[in-house]
């Protein structure tokens, strides 16, 4: 693969001032092209990300994850990218990993490449480890297929498969949706381990919102379980962190 033509970083931010420009910096020694999607931030995440030469999309507003992505995406595909490498703003994501994404690809003409975590999780917290393991398996069991980190947001994906799919989610659930939508398709996928980096940074995740609205799109997609997603959102101890990245 041709990376400097081919492929173009996409990140996704809100209020990742702390962490973007070491981000985009190293993420620009592997891939030269790095769109940053600033989802309506209060702080300068916008502004240092082009500091460290990422293009900038900027959204007045937050509209998700997942609507941050899908312009990031869009845009990459307007530019005359064919790939896309998805990447999180926080710093929770090693850009030393991105060769063997890159590599898989190109190995195996797999469409979707993932961050599989779970190969090595010491050092990710053991309640996101559960859940993850939890979401994971449902998520398999839907797409027919064995999906060891269906969360996880680090990924590399082909721009003209995804343009094809119906790939509508706006906020965290964006990853079990793109995953489903390409092993519903038939598309290869295929997942390689990455470091596990765990910091102070505080995840955008709103439990009880965001763990409904996972469930919610599971339901939609022929998954059952409603009464579980009732008895989470009821256990204030259980829904800290239901859903994680």
């Amino acid at each position: 693969m041709n990376c400097s033509l081919r492929c173009a970083a996409v990140i996704p931010c809100l209020n990742e001032a702390s962490a973007i420009g070491g981000v985009v910096s190293r993420v620009r020694h592997y891939l030269p092209v790095v769109f940053v999607v600033d989802d309506g931030s209060h702080d300068n995440t916008g502004e240092l990300a082009a500091a460290a030469g990422a293009k900038v999309l900027r959204r007045s507003v937050p509209s998700g994850k997942g609507a941050a992505l899908r312009t990031g995406w869009r845009h990459a595909r307007e530019c005359g990218f064919d790939w896309a490498l998805t990447i999180d703003g926080d710093g929770q994501h090693a850009a030393e990993d991105i060769p063997a994404f890159l590599e898989a690809a190109e190995r195996t003409g797999a469409k979707l490449v993932v961050g599989n975590r779970m190969v090595d999780p010491k050092g990710m917290p053991w309640l996101r480890q559960r859940v993850n393991r939890w979401m994971s398996r449902r998520i398999s069991a839907l797409a027919g297929t064995a999906l060891p980190d269906s969360q996880c947001g680090f990924r590399l994906m082909d721009l003209n498969m995804w343009a094809d799919l119906p790939v509508t989610a706006n906020r965290f659930e964006i990853e079990s949706d793109v995953l489903l939508a390409f092993a519903v398709s038939g598309c290869r996928i295929e997942f390689v381990p990455i470091q596990v980096i765990y910091k102070s940074e505080q995840s955008k995740i709103r439990p009880v919102r965001d763990t409904f609205r996972w469930f919610r799109w599971w339901w939609r997609h022929g998954g059952r379980g409603i009464r579980q997603a009732i008895n989470l959102l009821a256990s204030p101890r259980k829904n800290r962190c239901l859903l994680s990245r």
